[in-house]
């Protein structure tokens, strides 16, 4: 886009209809529809936009006919580019701040630039709209009264699931995002820190290929080990943990099932049985079966 980046931003302009400031606006995560009329009306009026990244903030002012000077303003760049943006709002400008997709300041670097500016007494407002973690929750199936948003999941198995294990006693519903290459990795690690619990795949949100696949943990492992990971974005929500109470029961009944099962299957078929019925971690119950396993040849 012709005379949209930061090095053409005028230092002189006619005044905009906005109050000097930063505005944080919402953009759409699929659809080009979700954004809100007072959005646009924002962004027009607005001096400047900061955005994560010009070309795909570009593709959104081209759909609207909107020719606006843009600065990049992400987590590589952000401590250069704050003075930049405080001074353009000490000029009187007012800045509108971007993500790709979605609401600004979910797992980005925004938080810095609101931290900084309030504590400075610049004015600061927020123009709410799409955001993917809620749109999932939404579509999850799952209890919405208390939830917890964990962001991006860790790259590396083991980091993963030492994130889970912080949240095995959360009760609220686990909403995080995941890249669609690792998705079954990801599954597998929580199901084997989290135990068997309901969960929500929710891909491509509001995008033409919108898909959710609501099931168990492990059915949703199975499905992706079957068919591969997906592609796009990717929203995955997760049951919360039982209550203590609960959870005490569930263990009681998973023992009393566990020593049924093993009258008729294997130590690993077993516990990999019961896990699934009660919800129980499948590791607690194999080890416990192979110490059944052990007393009861002893005692024969």
């Amino acid at each position: 886009m012709q005379g949209t980046t930061e090095k053409n931003i005028p230092r002189t302009q006619p005044a905009s209809s906005l109050k000097a400031g930063l505005y944080i606006v919402a953009t759409p995560i699929g659809n080009l529809k979700d954004i809100t009329a007072r959005a646009l009306d924002t962004i027009k009026a607005a001096d400047v936009i900061a955005c994560e990244d010009t070309r795909v903030t570009a593709k959104l002012l081209n759909a609207f006919m909107i020719k606006k000077p843009m600065m990049a303003y992400h987590e590589h760049n952000g401590a250069q580019q704050r003075p930049k943006i405080e001074q353009l709002i000490q000029d009187g400008k007012a800045v509108a701040l971007v993500s790709d997709a979605g609401t600004p300041l979910i797992s980005d670097p925004g938080f810095k630039l609101v931290e900084d500016f309030s504590n400075k007494g610049i004015y600061i407002t927020t123009l709410p709209g799409p955001s993917a973690a809620i749109a999932a929750l939404t579509l999850a199936g799952l209890p919405t009264n208390r939830f917890l948003f964990l962001g991006f999941s860790p790259n590396k198995s083991k980091a993963r699931q030492d994130w889970f294990a912080a949240e095995v006693k959360t009760e609220a519903t686990l909403v995080f995002y995941e890249s669609a290459r690792r998705l079954k990795d990801s599954l597998s690690d929580a199901h084997a820190v989290l135990g068997n619990r309901r969960a929500a795949v929710c891909r491509e949100i509001s995008k033409r290929f919108e898909e959710v696949v609501r099931g168990d943990i492990s059915d949703l492992l199975t499905k992706y080990e079957e068919l591969g990971n997906p592609k796009g974005e990717v929203v995955v929500v997760i049951e919360a943990a039982r209550p203590a109470k609960d959870l005490r029961e569930a263990t009681l009944n998973a023992d009393a099932l566990l020593e049924k099962a093993l009258t008729h299957m294997s130590v690993k078929s077993a516990a990999a049985f019961v896990s699934d019925v009660t919800g129980v971690k499948k590791k607690e119950l194999y080890s416990k079966a192979v110490e059944w396993a052990k007393t009861n040849r002893t005692e024969q």
